[in-house]
């Protein structure tokens, strides 16, 4: 059975201004998600599930699943912010969505085979999609086994300023066992670093691997995600900008023995518009990619 690509894209509406600013930045207006999609089809993926927003469903299946319903199968699920447990209700003035991993919860009646999880608005590249197809069709009729694609540290910065990146702490076989937010890391006289809690110096190798929001499950998955959410819920419901995110989930299951998470090396060179100033920066990458014959001129 073939994986299925699951993309998060509930935030697109607001974070856009609306889908009909979806940034087209590819040659024929291709946007990031489009080569995150062909990357995926090529990667050995045989399904597409989105999460978005009801509000702007209607927009969302005219301009974006039409392009693809003749290369893959698409589903579209939503993310709501009264789809909470039972006993749970959407506390007053609560604006906020509940952040990535209640997003992956969406998918649970759709995605019955192992899946990846990605943003919609980042370029991974190709060989992250080939590495994480492979370990996603190995894993058929597994549990607890699960990936994250870690990037080199070196192939994810911004050259118009710093960034935050979730570092990979690994063990000797390869397998995480935490993630720490870092602010600030940038290249400064061709190192790598950022500053830690005390304000020293810290180095970063080139190769060090951070997290960017690409992981990989088995269905499985999102049993434990309805368990935790509850409990996560109760400690803190009354926060009205509290977020379940993914590492938060990953990060339970991994310290409780409960599940492992292998980080899969990838070549590619992630990027995206962290900066207004990066876009061009992003459409010379995309057009030298097509230039060097990865990419096709147009690709749906």
């Amino acid at each position: 059975m073939k994986p299925t690509l699951f993309v998060l894209a509930a935030g697109m509406g607001s974070r856009y201004g609306g889908l009909k600013q979806l940034d087209g930045l590819g040659p024929n207006g291709e946007t990031i998600m489009d080569y995150s999609i062909f990357d995926a089809i090529r990667g050995g993926f045989g399904k597409l599930v989105f999460v978005i927003r009801k509000s702007f469903e209607q927009d969302f299946r005219e301009k974006i699943v039409a392009k693809y319903e003749n290369h893959i199968p698409v589903e579209v699920v939503f993310q709501d912010l009264n789809d909470l447990p039972a006993g749970f209700t959407c506390p007053e003035g609560r604006q906020k969505p509940w952040g990535t991993n209640h997003a992956v919860l969406m998918g649970k009646d759709v995605i019955k085979e192992p899946f990846a999880v990605i943003n919609a608005d980042d370029f991974y590249g190709r060989d992250s999609f080939a590495v994480l197809g492979k370990w996603l069709s190995e894993m058929d009729g597994k549990q607890n086994q699960y990936c994250m694609v870690g990037y080199r540290v070196g192939n994810t910065l911004s050259e118009s300023g710093s960034v935050a990146r979730g570092v990979c702490e690994t063990n000797a076989e390869g397998y995480l066992t935490g993630v720490v937010e870092r602010t600030a890391i940038e290249r400064i006289d061709g190192e790598i670093q950022f500053k830690d809690e005390n304000g020293e110096k810290v180095v970063l190798e080139e190769n060090t691997p951070v997290s960017m929001n690409m992981w990989g499950f088995t269905p499985d998955y999102f049993k434990y995600s309805e368990d935790y959410f509850a409990e996560f819920l109760k400690a803190n419901i009354s926060n009205l900008k509290c977020e379940y995110f993914i590492p938060l989930m990953v990060n339970e299951l991994i310290t409780k023995g409960k599940a492992t998470v292998k980080v899969l090396d990838t070549t590619s060179k992630w990027f995206g518009v962290t900066y207004a100033a990066d876009r061009q920066g992003v459409v010379d990458k995309i057009q030298a990619l097509v230039n060097a014959g990865e990419y096709p001129e147009k690709l749906f």
